[in-house]
This record gives structure tokens, C-alpha cells and sequence, in this order.
């Protein structure tokens, strides 16, 4: 079994090697979504340039995929996996048959002598060169290629088969790199194209910008009718192409632990609390009781359990039980250790900056310095945190929490672990980030913790699992339609309905339910029309009721399957209309007409903004708006343009020119190198078109 065990552990290579060439269609997505033959009563999982695929085809190969996965890892796929490798199994069939007329066309193949020299030759495949690597000396060893060809009529059927079903997927993957070739190695980039690209890339330029966001308008006083809808999606109908799509709205009923269950969990963890404080063995303890290994190390304060960071610990003490998401856990502590790397807790309050110049710095460190003299007075920390703290800590009081050394900024890091007690810092600390007001909760420390931890999952007991399950019965039986299922969920307490819009035919998961494809499935099915209520669906600890509310097929977009997106396109028009009237023709400087067009309009300096990036600190991505600034001359501004997230106005200031290209060869190569990957995608991507794939998994899977 030597050869065959090696040729699974390496057939990932094989089969991934295809995937690589299929990257982009696995990326954009192959599922075109099913037509009007997506549910007749037969046994086709697609069809691929003509090709007919049935279930059992489709099947062989998904079950030598699986194969070879649980040979490879050494257990079954899990459902996840089983889901990847179906993805990967319908990718090797469009390979297969989407592209067979195409190598054919382009009198492409592997000759005997090409197999030849590409298993023992002088062009052997890299994935062979890396089976029959000698780990003595880390070179490909060509004999152990001949010996294993050698003794493989000696070999049972089954291995001979494998080797043979290898060669083959490395011939189909030469097969693939020729055809592409034919396309990457006509890709050529003159000197002119890379001298634009490196400006693209290089050129720095430096603006006055007026920015006016979309929503400084409330979208109550904005009416937008459907004749306004409408034109736009006629306008835009490339926009709106679409995939087959299903709305559901449904109802979850999760199976959650009884009194009785809650009860007997704390007898259980009682017995196991005193039982784990007297045990003179924690490791063979916890991997009898706990669900997750025993593990010795020693770690700071930083990286224990958040339920112990909150505690005075001491040796030999048990802690909890702590519930979170279903599990609880015991910690006992195990062993102490000083020298280890340091850890401290801290919380601080960060006044940024608006912009870079000197006179923004000045009024946040004077702001920062009233905010630290408040604090001095009595002023509560966590409360000055949140009314004037500007990063994410401002909501919790400021506080960072534990953290070792090494994690923060030097100037923030100096002061904190340069404390010797707890308490407010005096003076005000800068970094690149603005000025933080600094108070110490935790000092310095150097001591780390071995921890023995229990972990069991509470597990509903069956009565619990029964009553959940009556629970969405009666929800499935009372209800024929959308009415009468709100109606009944209403009448049930704890519960309440979910929508989840447009859900496609390849969807593993709907909303944050996991492993929902029999809900795709019952969405998807011919008999399944809209207002139908489903059966009992169960998922993992939870059961589910839904009801179908719309179908979305394929191609441009009813108005109604995209209404908010088109509500929201024509409203950010109808908003630069409105923005742009009341701005008027500007006279003066930006900061003048903002000044006049009231507190929603900003006008800012910005400076390095380069052609290809487009992103302006404060405005975000406008594309528009920057390639405009590039064409024009010093002094000059466009005019009010539609942008992204506003209505803009840009003035070139300065242009920095991109340094000369020094290095023609390396700049070719860096666009080469970018047109490779998109030739690549876009002939995928024909050749999928082409081959008019229609894919009806959703049937089956």
C-alpha cells in the first residue's frame, strides 16, 4: 500500500492543480442558477457544453475525492469538507468538458513522449519532483520514479489503477498550462505602458477638496417614485443582472437547556468542582472530565481566560463554573513562574488630531490637557472615556485590557510598563496616533500561570430536544401561508421572525444559520411556490420553519427584487441635484464655500494622493473625482461632481511626478504580471460562457 498511500498524500496536488486554473471561477462563482430545466424529473446534476452530467457520473467522482481526502487526513470530511469537495468535484467536470472542444480547436495535447518525459524525463512534473524528493539530500530523486515504474506490474490492481489515475491528472494539468500559455506568453507590455503605470503608481498629487456626503440630507425629504426606479434600471441594466434567488422568512426554535437540565448541570459541576480541587493529578483529571486537552504551559496575564483575568489568583484554587455559548469551564491554577514576559493592563483616552498641521496637533493637545486636568479634579475615567474618547476603546471606559510588551507604539509602551503602581499617569503621552490620557490599572508584571482547565459542552437533554421540536411542529402545522405563519409565531413567546433576501442556489448558509442546504433545497425545489410553508427543518441546535416570499430568476432584475438598491441610487441623484443647487457657482476658496453652504460641508487640504489608489483621507474611494484632479493644472478645480458618498469638488495644488523608471524590465513585468492574472480569469470566464454550464446541484446536494 506504499505507492497508493503516497499518491493520496500527494493527490491533493493533482486535484489541485486544476482547481488553480479554475481559481477565478471558483472566486466569481461558477453557479449560474437554474433555468427552466432545473427541476425535471430526471437525474441530471448539470450539463456542461452539451454534456449531460447525471448523478451517478458525478458521483463516482465525488466519492474518489472523499476517498482521497479521508486518506489523506486520516478521517471522514466533515460537513464543510463535504461541501468543498462537491465545489471542487463540479469544478473538474466544467474543466473537463468546458474546455475539451477548445484544446482540440487549438490542436492541443499530450504525446506519448511528452508523458514520458514529464514522469522521467528532463521536464519532469513539479508535483512528482516533490513525491520523490530524497529527504537526505532534499533533491528529486529519479530513480525512486523508475523503481516504483518498475515493480508496478508486480503491484495490486488498486494501486496500479491510482498510479495510472495520477499521471492522467498531471497530464490534464500540463494540458491546462499549454492552453493558457498560448495567452500569457502573447501578453506583451511596451515602454510606454510601463512608464504610464509607474506614474499611475508614483505620482503623488496634492489637493483642496469640498466634500458634501449624501447623507447630510435626511432621505425622508427625498420622494422617490417608481417611474424614477424604473428609468434607472433601464438605464443600468448591467448593473442589476442577476442570479436565480430565493427569499424566505422564517423562524428558529432552538433547543435550549430545561430547569430540570439546568438543575441536574449543577449537581454535575458541583461534584466535579470539589472532585477536580482535590485530585492530586490535573492533567490525567482533564483528559478524563474535559472536552478539551490538558495543556501545561505557561502563560502571562495577558493571555489567560478573560474570566480569570477578573480574579486574585491563587495557587491551587478552582475557579467557576463559566458559561459561555453553550460550554462551561473550570480553571484550576496549577503552577506560578516569575520572569516570564511582561504584561500590564491599562486604559487611556485618545484625543486625534483632525489633520496633520501644526495648528490641529496644538488645539488636540490643549483638548487633551483639560480633558487630564478634569480627571486630576475628581472627573470619573470611564465616563471622560466615553464622551470624548475617539477609537474603539471609548465605548468599555477606555480600557485596553491586558497586553504584553511589544504590542503598542514605544511611546505608549514606555509609559505604561515604566509604571511603577496603579493609577493616572501625570503628563499626556504622544504617539503618531494623537495624545492619550493614560491611567494604570494593573503595573508590570513578570508572572505567568500554568492553568488546568475543564470544558464540557451542556448538552439539552432529549425532553428538552422534544419540546423544541413540538414547538416548530405546531408552527409548521398551523400555518398555510405568510399570514398565518406571523399569526403563529406571535402567539408563540421567545420567537420572532427573519428574513433573509435572495438567497442563491449554491448557499451553504442563510443568515447566521450554518449548514442550511436543505433549506436552500426545500427554497429551491419545483414544488415549493411562493407563500408554501416548509416542514421542520433541523439544524444542528435549532429547529427551522420558513416560508417562501419571493423568486428572483435569472437575468436583469425585476424592480422589485432590487428596490432598495435602486431606491437608494436614484435618491443619492436626486441628493447631488439638491446639494448642487444650493451650493451654487463657487467665487472663492473651498473653505469659503463651505463656510457658506453650512456644518455638513467639509473642505479639506489632502496630500500623496495617487491616480491608482483614489482614496482621500476623510472622503474615502472617488475615483471620479481624483482622475479629474490628475488632468488638471495647478490652481485649477473641476466642478461639482456626483461621487461615491457625496457631491465633491477637487483643486489641484501640486503635482509630484513620478520618479523616472530606472528599471524598465521590473516595471513590464509588474503590469505582465497583473494582465497574466486577468487573461487568465477572462478566458476562464469565455470559455464558461461558451460552454453554457447549467448547473442544477441544488436538486441533489
Amino acid at each position: 500500500m506504499a505507492l497508493i498511500n503516497k499518491i493520496r498524500e500527494r493527490s491533493g496536488f493533482a486535484i489541485g492543480a486544476i482547481a488553480i486554473g479554475l481559481l477565478i471561477f471558483i472566486v466569481l462563482g461558477d453557479l449560474l442558477g437554474p433555468n427552466s430545466n432545473l427541476f425535471g424529473n430526471n437525474t441530471t446534476v448539470g450539463e456542461i457544453a452539451g454534456h449531460e452530467v447525471s448523478v451517478q457520473e458525478f458521483e463516482a467522482l465525488f466519492d474518489e475525492a472523499r476517498n482521497n481526502y479521508a486518506s489523506q487526513y486520516g478521517r471522514q470530511p466533515g460537513e464543510a469538507e463535504m461541501a468543498s469537495l462537491r465545489e471542487q468535484t463540479w469544478n473538474q467536470l466544467v474543466f473537463k468538458y468546458a474546455f475539451a472542444d477548445e484544446f482540440e480547436e487549438a490542436g492541443l495535447g499530450i504525446s506519448d513522449d511528452e508523458r514520458f518525459d514529464m514522469v522521467q524525463g528532463r521536464n519532469v512534473h513539479p508535483a512528482l519532483k516533490q513525491m520523490f524528493t530524497n529527504p537526505q539530500t532534499g533533491q528529486f530523486d529519479v530513480a525512486q520514479v523508475k523503481q516504483t515504474l518498475a515493480n508496478l506490474g508486480n503491484l495490486p490492481e488498486e494501486q496500479r489503477n491510482a498510479w495510472r489515475k495520477y499521471e492522467e491528472d498531471l497530464a490534464q494539468d500540463r494540458l491546462r498550462n499549454k492552453y493558457y500559455n498560448l495567452f500569457t506568453f502573447s501578453n506583451y507590455v511596451t515602454t510606454e505602458e510601463a512608464k504610464r503605470y509607474n506614474t499611475e503608481q508614483n505620482a503623488k498629487a496634492s489637493i483642496n477638496y469640498l466634500f458634501i456626503p449624501y447623507f447630510s440630507i435626511a432621505d425622508s425629504t427625498i420622494k422617490v417614485t417608481d417611474d424614477q426606479l424604473s428609468q434607472y434600471l433601464n438605464n443600468n441594466k448591467k448593473k442589476f443582472e442577476v442570479e436565480a434567488g430565493r427569499s424566505i422568512t422564517y423562524v428558529t426554535v432552538p433547543v435550549a437547556p430545561s430547569k430540570e437540565d439546568s438543575t441536574a448541570y449543577q449537581q454535575s459541576t458541583a461534584a466535579l468542582t470539589s472532585d477536580f480541587a482535590t485530585t492530586q493529578n490535573d492533567s490525567l483529571f482533564v483528559k478524563a472530565e474535559s472536552d478539551t486537552p490538558y495543556n501545561g504551559a505557561y502563560v502571562p496575564v495577558s493571555d489567560l481566560p478573560e474570566d480569570l483575568k477578573k480574579q486574585s489568583l491563587e495557587m491551587g484554587k478552582v475557579y467557576g463554573p463559566f458559561v459561555q455559548n453553550g460550554t462551561f469551564s473550570l480553571y484550576k491554577i496549577t503552577g506560578t513562574k516569575d520572569g516570564g514576559a511582561a504584561s500590564a493592563r491599562a486604559s487611556h483616552i485618545l484625543i486625534k488630531p483632525d489633520n496633520a498641521t501644526p495648528e490641529a496637533k496644538a488645539a488636540a493637545k490643549t483638548k487633551a490637557q483639560g480633558i487630564l486636568t478634569q480627571i486630576r479634579g475628581g472627573a470619573d475615567f470611564a465616563q471622560m472615556a466615553l464622551q470624548h474618547g475617539t477609537d474603539g476603546t471609548a465605548s468599555v471606559g477606555g480600557d485596553l485590557g491586558w497586553f504584553t510588551e511589544g504590542r503598542m507604539v514605544p511611546a505608549f509602551e514606555k509609559a505604561v510598563f515604566g509604571a511603577t503602581s496603579a493609577g493616572l499617569l501625570p503628563n499626556l503621552v504622544e504617539t503618531d496616533y494623537g495624545y492619550h490620557i493614560i491611567k494604570i490599572t494593573n503595573p508590570k508584571t513578570t508572572r505567568t500561570y500554568q492553568v488546568a482547565q475543564v470544558t464540557r459542552t451542556i448538552s439539552p437533554s432529549d425532553n428538552s430536544r422534544e419540546f423544541a421540536f413540538s414547538r416548530a411542529s405546531e408552527i409548521a402545522s398551523n400555518s398555510n401561508n405568510l399570514e398565518s405563519f406571523e399569526k403563529t409565531i406571535t402567539a408563540q413567546k421567545g420567537l420572532s421572525k427573519t428574513e433573509a433576501k435572495n438567497i442563491t442556489a449554491d448557499s451553504r448558509s442563510v443568515n447566521n444559520l450554518q449548514n442550511a442546504r436543505e433549506l436552500v433545497r426545500w427554497a429551491f425545489s419545483e414544488d415549493t411556490n411562493v407563500g408554501d410553508v416548509s416542514h421542520v427543518i433541523t439544524m444542528d441546535d435549532q429547529y427551522v420553519v420558513a416560508v417562501l416570499t419571493n423568486k428572483r430568476e435569472k437575468g436583469t432584475a425585476k424592480l422589485e427584487d432590487v428596490r432598495d438598491e435602486l431606491t437608494m441610487a436614484v435618491r443619492n441623484e436626486l441628493k447631488a441635484k439638491k446639494i448642487k443647487e444650493k451650493l451654487g457657482t463657487i467665487s472663492g476658496t473651498l473653505g469659503q464655500a463651505a463656510a457658506k453652504y453650512g456644518p455638513d460641508a467639509i473642505a479639506r487640504p489632502a496630500s500623496d494622493i495617487s491616480f491608482a489608489a483614489a482614496n482621500v483621507p476623510g472622503m474615502g474611494m472617488e475615483p471620479v473625482a481624483i482622475g479629474r484632479a490628475f488632468g488638471l493644472k495647478p490652481g485649477q478645480r473641476t466642478p461639482a461632481i456626483d461621487g461615491e458618498g457625496g457631491v465633491v469638488v477637487v483643486e489641484l495644488t501640486n503635482i509630484t511626478p513620478a520618479p523616472p523608471v530606472s528599471d524598465l524590465a521590473t516595471a513590464k513585468k509588474q503590469v505582465q504580471d497583473i494582465r497574466s492574472g486577468r487573461v487568465q480569469a477572462a478566458i476562464y470566464e469565455a470559455v464558461r460562457k461558451n460552454a453554457k454550464v447549467e448547473d442544477n446541484r441544488v436538486r441533489f446536494f
